[in-house]
C-alpha cells in the first residue's frame, strides 16, 4: 500500500498577513505624549558683569516635603499664593512703572521687570503640590498680563482681548486680524511684565 504524502501548508501569504497586521497596529495605536511644564529658558548672556539683585525684589516661596507652603517666611495657604504674588509683582516701589496699580511700598519690589519669584522645593515634595504652586505663580503673571492687555488693547485695535485671548488668536490660523500688530502688543506685554522665575530643588 503506497504512503500518501502529507498535505503542505501554504505559507506564502503569511508574510503578507503579518505585514498587514503590523500596518494595522501602527495606524490604530495611540502613543501617549509626556506632558510637562511649558518653560522657555532665558538666552545666554555673554557678560562678565555680576548682576546685583536687591533682596526686596525677590519673592521667596518655599515648599517643604510635607507640602507646606512658606511665603516670605510666613505660612500661607495655596489659595492665597496668587494674590500675594500679584501684589508683589505689581507693587511699583520705585515709581518707574506707570501701569502698576500696587501699593508702591518702597520695601517691596521696584518694578515687574526687576521682580523675581524664587521657588524652592524639597525632594520629598509631592508632584501634585509642586504643579499646583507652579500654576498659581503663572496665574499671578497672567492676571497682570491680562489687565495690561485690556489697558493697551483698545488703543492698538484689539478691544476686549486679554493676554490669553491675544495669544490664542495669534496661534489660530482661522483668525483674520492683523497678526503682526497683535504680535507687537504681545511682545510689549511680555517685556513690561516678564516671567522671571527661579527654581531650586534641595
Amino acid at each position: 500500500m503506497a504512503k500518501r504524502a502529507a498535505p503542505e501548508v501554504n505559507a506564502g501569504s503569511m508574510a503578507d498577513i503579518a505585514f498587514l497586521l503590523l500596518i494595522f497596529f501602527l495606524v490604530t495605536t495611540t502613543i501617549e505624549k509626556d506632558s510637562g511644564i511649558n518653560r522657555k529658558l532665558p538666552p545666554m548672556e555673554e557678560s562678565d558683569e555680576d548682576v546685583i539683585i536687591k533682596q526686596k525684589n525677590i519673592f521667596t516661596v518655599l515648599l517643604n516635603g510635607k507640602d507646606q507652603l512658606l511665603v516670605e517666611d510666613e505660612l500661607m495657604e495655596l489659595k492665597d499664593l496668587r494674590k500675594a504674588a500679584t501684589e508683589f509683582l505689581d507693587n511699583g516701589g520705585d515709581g518707574s512703572c506707570n501701569y502698576c496699580q500696587g501699593r508702591k511700598d518702597p520695601a517691596s519690589s521696584d518694578n515687574p521687570d526687576k521682580a523675581i519669584i524664587s521657588l524652592k522645593n524639597d525632594r520629598e515634595t509631592s508632584y501634585a503640590a509642586y504643579i499646583a504652586v507652579q500654576n498659581e505663580i503663572v496665574a499671578a503673571y497672567n492676571v497682570l498680563r491680562n489687565r495690561r492687555a485690556l489697558q493697551i488693547g483698545p488703543q492698538r485695535g484689539f478691544p476686549g482681548m486679554d493676554f490669553i485671548k491675544m495669544q490664542e488668536s495669534y496661534k489660530d490660523v482661522r483668525w483674520t486680524g492683523n497678526k503682526e500688530k497683535l504680535k507687537e502688543v504681545i511682545d510689549q506685554i511680555k517685556v513690561e511684565i516678564p516671567q522671571k522665575f527661579s527654581e531650586v530643588i534641595e
